[in-house]
């Protein structure tokens, strides 16, 4: 008798909203300033709209634990497929190191106790371990850690939204609100590079197709979960931007903590139960961050490693429960060494120079997801696909070329110094020097491990789709 799926509808949407709603990048979007309202429904509209349609297409006529590598490689590859898995799974230890930052300070808010640099060190490292060891579990036997941080997620974005009209109300907006300030969009270089933020804030839906074989109705849940967790998210995000928007003056934001901060300003209290409360909710926020984006990225990247794709150790199963143990202890080994590295970069605001970092190539992953959608309509037109993304060809390739331009905007803004002088430059160095060295490091690993081979043996093995052979009027 075959094991019924532990994951239900509920929670294959509470997934969506805990592996998508990020609460921690509210604060750098809120940075942006009052036009931050402009580039929400702007992105909605030309980001998330797009990408919610193909990846509930692609998600469920390609189901299986390859996910966007799946994807890639059979439109381009494996060594685009390489590429991508690549910038896909370190996008994770980097994303890990920058959260770990942030731990010390909220300590520090919490108990009023100062973390020397050892301290700090120890703290980060920790929570790193942590995330690591739960990693090793399987994310069906860990649906109430995603289902409780996603409700943790919302309710403290809610709260801030809830606070920030009562405080508008009484004391007026922090960054008044007008036609010419508000509605309109900034072009300058600081508020473009926090775009990133916004896409990335609506990045992850591919996360829930890696988790089919954890669901009872993978087809139908997939894109069902996609379309109302999208929609949920989309309107705790707004809000939560509206309230951090009323509190805090742009110029104070803070990229790390700015949600306990707007809770701070809100409420007139910098301490006390109610402001400890939170702040150890946030950190548990993080820690689901964690814990449902890691099944992911680490499932990509075992399942890329099984196809020749990836170095062996990312390949390496627990034989208890069959989870991905290597990718998720290479992902401990990465963020412990950034952290330890971390006192010797030159940029006061390690949480946005780690962020940054993770942004750009995680971003990176995404570009060739849109052009890969296109290709497989073509080379695979007879797949059955329970979801299909209604439009002609010229709406498909709309769909698919507009985000891509997106993406590679907001990189350039992030990744790439627009200006000379020593502020920007210490800035914005580390991350174009990073981003570059693990893109190199990709490529010899690439070279390394002979990618686009066409004879790989094993388990998971990708299927490549030929493409259709034309037939000359003379053989007719």
């Amino acid at each position: 008798m075959a094991e019924k799926k532990k994951f239900r509808m509920i929670d294959a949407i509470l997934t969506v909203i805990c592996v998508v709603f990020v609460a921690e990048a509210a604060a750098p979007v809120a940075a942006i300033g009052n036009s931050q309202y402009f580039w929400w429904l702007f992105m909605i509209i030309f980001f998330l709209l797009p990408y919610g349609l193909i990846s509930s297409e692609l998600g469920t006529t390609y189901v299986g634990d390859g996910g966007l590598y799946d994807w890639v490689t059979k439109a381009y590859g494996h060594k685009m497929g390489a590429r991508a898995s690549w910038y896909y799974w370190i996008n994770f230890p980097l994303w890990m190191a920058s959260l770990a930052v942030v731990f010390p300070e909220m300590i520090t808010l919490i108990t009023g106790f100062e973390c020397n640099t050892i301290v700090a060190l120890a703290i980060e490292l920790a929570f790193i371990w942590i995330v690591t060891l739960i990693a090793f579990t399987p994310t069906a036997d860990s649906a109430w850690i995603l289902n409780g941080a996603a409700a943790i997620k919302v309710f403290l974005a809610v709260l801030v939204g809830i606070l920030g009209i009562v405080g508008a109300v009484k004391n007026g907006f922090a960054n008044p609100i007008s036609a010419e300030n508000s509605l309109l969009p900034s072009f300058d270089a600081d508020s473009l590079s926090y775009i990133s933020v916004i896409i990335f804030n609506m990045l992850g839906f591919e996360v829930i197709c890696t988790m089919s074989d954890s669901m009872e109705n993978p087809k139908k849940q997939i894109p069902q979960a996609i379309v109302i967790g999208g929609l949920v998210i989309a309107a705790v995000y707004m809000f939560s931007a509206f309230g951090i928007g009323a509190a805090i003056p742009t110029e104070d934001v803070s990229t790390s903590s700015g949600l306990i901060d707007a809770l701070q300003i809100l409420t007139g209290k910098t301490g006390g139960l109610f402001i400890g409360a939170c702040a150890i909710l946030f950190l548990l926020t993080l820690f689901g961050n964690m814990v449902s984006w890691s099944t992911g990225v680490n499932e990509v990247a075992a399942y890329a490693a099984a196809n020749g794709d990836m170095p062996k150790i990312f390949g390496k199963r627990s034989e208890k429960n069959d989870m991905p143990v290597g990718s998720a202890l290479m992902n401990g080994i990465v963020a412990s060494i950034v952290v330890i590295a971390a006192p010797f970069i030159p940029n006061e605001d390690l949480f946005w120079s780690f962020f940054a970092l993770n942004l750009v190539m995680f971003l990176l992953a995404y570009i060739p997801i849109f052009p890969a959608f296109l290709k497989l309509r073509r080379i695979d037109p007879d797949a059955e696909r329970p979801f299909k993304v209604p439009g002609n060809d010229i709406v498909l390739k709309i769909l698919a070329i507009i985000p891509v331009i997106l993406i590679i905007v907001s990189v350039i803004f992030t990744a790439i110094p627009l200006s000379f002088d020593s502020e920007t430059l210490a800035a914005t160095l580390p991350i174009t020097i990073g981003a570059v060295v693990f893109i190199v490091i990709g490529e010899i690993m690439i070279l390394v491990l002979g990618s686009g081979k066409k004879n790989v043996e094993s388990p998971a093995k990708v299927e490549e789709i030929a493409e259709p052979e034309t037939v000359s009027e003379d053989a007719e």
